[in-house]
């Protein structure tokens, strides 16, 4: 019975070492993913950035394209117009509201 208990005892402690050495693994594991989804994170929020710097350029660069006269971005140049007048509207309705 003693030998039972002994022979439990020390499978019981083998087993606890076991666990603890995979814990730490998974504690190695977890650090070094942690790492790189930081540097992941970085990363995406750089071209994230620079996406929408592209998309701001290729913006200017059609508006650019259909002052100068591109008949493909006609269709733009009208509607980039009819925004601004737009806005020019509205600002002169709210000048007209206040009195002035």
């Amino acid at each position: 019975m003693l030998k039972e208990l002994e022979n439990n005892f020390s499978l019981l402690e083998k087993k606890i070492f076991e666990m603890n050495k995979s814990y730490q693994n998974l504690l190695e594991k977890h650090a070094i993913l942690s790492e790189d989804f930081e540097n992941l994170k970085v990363k995406y929020e750089e071209e994230h950035k620079r996406n929408q710097e592209l998309t701001e350029e290729q913006k200017k660069i059609k508006l650019i394209s259909a002052i100068s006269g591109n008949p493909d971005h006609n269709r733009l140049m009208k509607n980039h117009i009819n925004r601004l007048v737009k806005e020019i509207d509205a600002c002169i309705a709210q000048l007209q509201n206040s009195g002035l």
